[in-house]
């Protein structure tokens, strides 16, 4: 993660150095992108799991029909109306950045809970099961795009708080190249994931030499390793963002103790190491509080989810509320 962000923030700044007029818009881009890589992330670590149980055939067309939605919800839906907050209403911004960070809590918290506490309901069973596999494609894809608008409104207003432009026209094009170039990068990522295992497959089957033969066994063994790596990381990022998200919201809002209390703890442990290391260490420890922040915060909202929003929005939306 830290490897990562050093090299978006790096790339970010490089461009930024040497930006005029357009090239100032990929500068502004590189940063606010950088912004959002524990969302993007979960975004990656989300999406496979739509495609399982289905044809190989059908894996990309489907991440494509999800694709296009996810550019739908970007470019149509979200960037209009960032737009009209970030220049009418900007006081909006940071409790919006808070709600989006709340439910990454509750995601993370959730997915421990889960592991912990192994749950299941009648509803999830029977949205799960296979029935006619056209109805499940479309069901699938229909809940995948939703999901992705969620943390589409996360990514793009997490970008647009970080974006430092001199007018909207920037501002906007910024906006769109983030959520242009974000989409790309995790769906691109996405597809090959879900196809590296065919691609093992076929190694292991028609590679010339018995190294690439083995080469191809291993990558289908290691494929189910790579998805519980992604479920980790997307976990952890999620509770990571979210818990920093909350705490420097509270700071904007005049609520700064909390934040001020992890940074000087991260402050002194990093002091107790060689100095080459102090600076990875305070981050270290900052991310790791932020985090567990985090967990304690989505922990809390799980019973307020389930017990109060769920059974609230289910009467609004005529479903059950555990559904």
């Amino acid at each position: 993660m830290s490897g990562l962000l050093a090299l978006l923030d790096d790339v970010a700044a490089i461009a930024k150095v040497a930006a005029t007029s357009v090239d100032d818009v990929a500068a502004a881009a590189g940063k606010a992108g950088a912004k959002t890589a524990g969302v993007i992330i979960d975004d990656a670590a989300v999406t496979p799991k739509y495609v399982q149980g289905f044809a190989p055939a059908r894996e990309l067309p489907i991440i494509w029909r999800i694709t296009r939605g996810s550019l739908f919800n970007k470019l149509i839906l979200l960037l209009p109306v960032a737009m009209l907050l970030a220049n009418f209403a900007p006081w909006v911004i940071t409790p919006l950045l808070m709600l989006g960070g709340s439910y990454l809590c509750f995601e993370g918290a959730e997915k421990i809970f889960h592991v912990l506490f192994p749950h299941a309901s009648h509803e999830i069973e029977q949205d799960m099961s296979i029935k006619d596999p056209g109805h499940l494609e479309e069901q699938k894809i229909k809940g995948a795009i939703k999901t992705d608008f969620i943390l589409s409104a996360e990514i793009m207003t997490i970008a647009l708080a970080a974006i430092e432009v001199p007018n909207v026209w920037m501002q906007a094009a910024t906006l769109a190249v983030v959520g242009i170039g974000v989409t790309l990068a995790v769906y691109g990522s996405v597809a090959l994931i879900v196809k590296m295992d065919d691609v093992g497959l076929f190694l292991a089957k028609h590679a010339p030499t018995p190294v690439g033969r083995g080469f191809g066994r291993g990558l289908v063994k290691f494929m189910p390793v790579l998805m519980w790596l992604l479920s980790v990381v997307g976990t952890a990022a999620m509770l990571w963002v979210g818990g920093s998200i909350i705490i420097h919201g509270l700071e904007v809002l005049g609520f700064g103790w909390l934040g001020h209390h992890i940074h000087d703890l991260a402050y002194a442990v990093s002091h107790r190491v060689p100095e080459a290391w102090s600076g990875f260490v305070e981050w270290s420890a900052k991310a790791t509080m932020d985090g567990i922040f985090g967990i304690a915060w989505g922990l809390v909202l799980i019973p307020v989810a389930t017990k109060v929003i769920g059974p609230v929005m289910g009467k609004f939306t005529s479903a059950k509320a555990s559904h």
